[in-house]
């Protein structure tokens, strides 16, 4: 069994406050040129997308400087619907499933808020306090539902810092990880082949899903 966990990438789309909005169009078509062609004018934090350590600290890797078993490996997805913060006592009770991981995504259904303005609403983020706590772990990324790991008012980026200071990539906006609470699963989070870059849209999706 296989979940898409990514956002279809499209005109009209959400994107981050500040940022380039997407754009999409027929350069060439079938009728005009005899073959067809995309372009596509979107930076590199569009849609689905993964945080290099580069994207925030300097003189730290990108992407591509990791090699792709970074982007692969055994997931856990933790129900944080229910609450206003991801604190480390919410998260102490699933120390045994978390350090057999190598992903954690945490599901807050704000995928659901997906192409609307309540998608900036305040949503759930980890505290310090948690976020020093799991990188006691041999964790290759974090995957959230919303659009940053960090409250968006929060221009000092602390969640950010610390895990990409460690090599815990950030992937966001991620989507259907209401789907994989309470089941084993094989995340694959692939992002583009680009050279020197602090981030890249991904195609992420879990396979060999199955119920605990």
């Amino acid at each position: 069994m296989i979940i898409d966990l990514t956002h279809t990438l499209k005109n009209k789309i959400t994107f981050y406050p500040g940022t380039l909005e997407p754009f999409f169009e027929h350069e060439n078509t079938i009728e005009k040129d005899g073959f067809a062609e995309l372009k596509m004018t979107m930076c590199t934090h569009t849609g689905t997308h993964m945080d290099a350590p580069c994207h925030i600290i300097p003189n730290t890797k990108s992407l591509n400087d990791f090699p792709i078993e970074k982007y692969i490996g055994k997931g856990i997805s933790i129900n944080c619907s229910e609450i206003s913060s991801i604190s480390l006592d919410f998260l102490k009770p699933m120390e045994n499933e978390i350090k057999v991981v190598d992903f954690i995504l945490f599901y807050t259904g704000w995928h659901k808020k997906w192409n609307t303005p309540t998608y900036f609403d305040v949503f759930p983020v980890l505290t310090q306090e948690a976020v020093e706590w799991l990188l006691k772990f041999h964790i290759k990324a974090l995957g959230f539902d919303t659009i940053s790991a960090d409250k968006i008012i929060d221009v000092h980026l602390p969640n950010h810092n610390l895990l990409l200071q460690k090599e815990v990539l950030i992937i966001e906006n991620l989507t259907n990880l209401d789907q994989l609470i309470d089941h084993e699963f094989e995340l694959n989070c692939i992002p583009l082949k680009i050279d020197n870059t602090d981030g890249s849209p991904v195609r992420a999706f879990a396979r060999n899903v199955k119920i605990k």
